[in-house]
């Protein structure tokens, strides 16, 4: 379920040398395109979901489709930001927790 963007809210960051998607994405899928100015994902296939990018959108502009064991009542998906990762914490429809962490790109 690679991000999907709103091209109405979307602006690529605009003043900034990278948007905060593309520093946010640990698997550098995420790009501005040069001619309309706007975020992208490079390889959807190669999205591996771990919602950095949705994350660090200040203009609420990405999104992600959840699997169903999170779309219902009692589910939860909360996202903890570290200096230099991101844990996702998801309990599912049976109290099942997992938790995922996904190091962030660094600075070159």
């Amino acid at each position: 379920m690679p991000p999907r963007i709103d091209l109405s809210k979307c602006n690529g960051c605009e003043g900034r040398s990278e948007s905060f998607c593309e520093e946010a994405c640990p698997g550098n899928l995420m790009a501005v395109d040069p001619k309309t100015g706007q975020s992208f994902c490079r390889s959807t296939r190669d999205c591996w979901d771990c919602m950095s990018c949705v994350k660090a959108c200040p203009r609420n502009a990405i999104e992600t489709r959840i699997p169903y064991q999170l779309g219902y009542h009692k589910a939860t998906l909360k996202p903890i930001m570290g200096k230099n990762s991101i844990t996702w914490k998801c309990t599912d429809i049976h109290g099942k927790e997992m938790v995922y962490k996904y190091r962030n790109r660094l600075d070159r």
